[in-house]
């Protein structure tokens, strides 16, 4: 594969950023054409780079994912790994919750996202932190990551339905937690 060109990868960036911002505010009845023209590009130059309105969304959802991961990936060495994860959890889901597509692919596991690498790499490092924050004793040693993506889908739901509800998230991450409580709650119940 031939090296993009220095201008080309500008323009190529440009044309993600305003489409991120374009889908996230009108889904996909946004027109190329007004992609292009937020981008300060001409439209000839969103096709050269993505063929169509469907590749354009998902190089843009996939970007993110990767985006996610990356983030989750320089915060596996944080000196404070229960903080690191709490404060990844929820701007995940801040972020997330701003953009439907970026909603529907950390739910799908099956969306195009995940099916170019980004979903697994996103998974294992969220795992990652998720493992570090339990081993410090800040997380509940009951949670595995199948649980922690099932936990984001639903706050990413309630961030959706009720927008405005932080502390139905809140109430989520103090679920998280590992409090004596906690671990009450999770342990089995004693048989006499």
């Amino acid at each position: 594969m031939e090296k993009m060109r220095a201008d080309a990868r500008r323009n190529r960036a440009k044309v993600l950023a305003a489409a991120e911002e374009a889908f996230a505010a009108d889904g996909l009845a946004v027109p190329l054409d007004d992609i292009a023209r937020l981008a300060g590009v001409g439209a000839g130059t969103v096709y050269r780079h993505f063929p169509s309105k469907e590749a354009l969304f998902q190089a843009v959802v996939l970007e993110r994912i990767e985006q996610f991961a990356e983030e989750a990936r320089k915060l596996a060495t944080a000196e404070d790994p229960g903080a690191a994860f709490v404060d990844y959890f929820v701007r995940v889901i801040k972020q997330a919750s701003l953009n439907r597509a970026i909603c529907d692919a950390l739910a799908e596991s099956s969306g195009h996202a995940f099916k170019a690498g980004a979903g697994s790499e996103f998974r294992e490092a969220l795992a990652e932190l998720l493992a570090r924050a339990q081993a410090a004793g800040a997380v509940r040693s009951d949670i595995d990551g199948d649980d922690l993506r099932a936990l984001i889908v639903g706050c990413l739901a309630v961030e959706r339905y009720a927008p405005g509800s932080r502390h139905l998230v809140r109430v989520v991450v103090d679920g998280l937690t590992a409090t004596p409580a906690a671990h009450a709650a999770s342990a089995p119940a004693s048989t006499p």
